[in-house]
């Protein structure tokens, strides 16, 4: 944990020792800038999220640049990270004919929230980007911007407007209220429900682990100690489980929005 995430915390603050357990909270999500540059203050958050794009950039450059038709090592795991965003969330969303364009896009949305997710559990780093609202609802809105784009461009203004409301006639006397909720469902709740979805997790995630390592630090007193053991354990447990949670997370950001591709490119009826 930071020196920022521990801004409530004594180290010398342990059970029967006077002090109550120093609960984490909001807190532990605040960062003070560690440095400004023209005129923007840089938090520990915005940084690691410059390093990802950094990280999944220079991943897939060095997997490509000098493709070889005998792949080495890390062309091998760049070419089965690709291949499963491709054909397992792209080609079965969209379609292969026309998801192959957007795969370049879901490849990198998908990398860019896992490794995000990932510096949750990364020494020194420690806290997962996602787990602030503006990031994952920056990226819902490049989803939500794209959906709306292509959905006009395929169906035209009144076609568009149809396909994102669902007007259908045969619909008949529910057709006013069908309208409405769709409009409210597909331009309102789902941009927040994609952007909450990732941040909700990952900010839960975190901070139950943040909960159980105070907690084994504040037990190591006295008969403190075996709860302390059991509490340790539970760091661990948190932190493997994180781990399949950030993976799926991922999966679901990127599917969801190959769903909204797909919506805006299916015909409407």
């Amino acid at each position: 944990m930071s020196a920022d995430q521990t801004l409530a915390f004594d180290p010398d603050c342990h059970i029967f020792s006077g002090c109550g357990f120093p609960a984490p909270g909001l807190h532990t999500f605040m960062y003070e800038p560690i440095a400004t540059v023209a005129g923007i203050d840089i938090t520990k958050p915005m940084l690691l999220a410059i390093l990802g794009s950094i990280v999944v950039v220079g991943f897939f450059w060095a997997a490509f640049n000098k493709p070889k038709l005998i792949p080495g090592k890390m062309q091998m795991v760049g070419e089965a990270g690709y291949d499963f965003v491709r054909r397992g969330i792209v080609y079965e969303i969209i379609g292969k004919k026309d998801g192959e364009k957007y795969v370049p896009f879901m490849v990198s949305l998908f990398f860019f929230v896992w490794i995000m997710n990932l510096w949750s559990i990364i020494p020194l780093a420690q806290f997962p980007v996602t787990s602030l609202i503006a990031f994952p609802a920056g990226l819902a809105l490049i989803v939500y911007v794209m959906w709306i784009s292509l959905t006009f461009k395929k169906h035209g203004f009144v076609g568009g407007w149809k396909n994102i409301v669902g007007y259908d006639k045969s619909l008949g006397a529910i057709l006013p209220m069908v309208v409405v909720l769709e409009f409210f469902s597909n331009l309102l709740i789902r941009p927040f429900t994609h952007a909450v979805r990732l941040f909700a997790n990952m900010f839960a995630g975190h901070l139950l682990i943040v909960m159980f390592s105070l907690a084994t630090w504040y037990l190591m007193n006295g008969l403190g100690f075996v709860y302390a053991g059991a509490s340790f354990v539970m760091v661990l447990v948190m932190t493997a489980f994180e781990l399949f949670i950030q993976a799926v997370q991922a999966y679901v950001f990127v599917l969801l929005a190959c769903s909204y591709v797909q919506g805006a490119l299916s015909e409407h009826h």
